[in-house]
Order: structure tokens, then C-alpha cells, then sequence
């Protein structure tokens, strides 16, 4: 799904789902502005995203880390 930040940046994020999960909802359309926090969707009984963010993002989480939806801060845009 490609998204864009309110400033008008892109943010690419890709929802994969295991073979377990095999079932993926999105709440948000491509192109949708979103605030921080809000739920785009999710992936039931988890697997994987791939979030793909500008250069110049301050990354706050390592590889690894188990995170936490909407209440996580995994990167701050410059």
C-alpha cells in the first residue's frame, strides 16, 4: 500500500501474510493521508510487514524488536 504523510511524502508499507495468516485487511485506500497512530489494517494471527520510509527518517526501533500497534514509535519523519 503507498501512502503519503500529510507533508506530502511517501511511505510505502507491504502486508505479508503467512501461511498460517493468509488474510490480510486494509482499512485505508492508496493515496489516503493518515495520522499518526491511526489503524490502516491488519494481518490476522500476525506474519510480517515491510514498511518502506523517505532517507532521511529517524528510525527508533532495531531489527528484532517486538513492537506494538499504534503505540510503538517505529521511525519520526525529518
Amino acid at each position: 500500500m503507498h501512502l503519503r504523510t500529510l507533508d506530502g511524502r511517501d511511505v510505502t508499507c507491504v502486508q505479508i501474510a503467512g501461511l498460517v495468516a493468509r488474510r490480510i485487511l486494509n482499512y485505508a485506500e492508496t493515496g489516503n493521508a493518515l495520522s499518526a497512530g491511526q489503524r490502516y489494517g491488519f494481518i490476522r494471527f500476525g506474519s510480517r510487514v515491510d514498511l518502506y520510509l523517505p532517507l532521511d527518517t529517524q528510525v527508533r526501533v532495531v531489527i528484532g524488536e517486538k513492537v506494538s500497534a499504534s503505540s510503538t514509535v517505529l521511525a519520526e519523519l525529518s
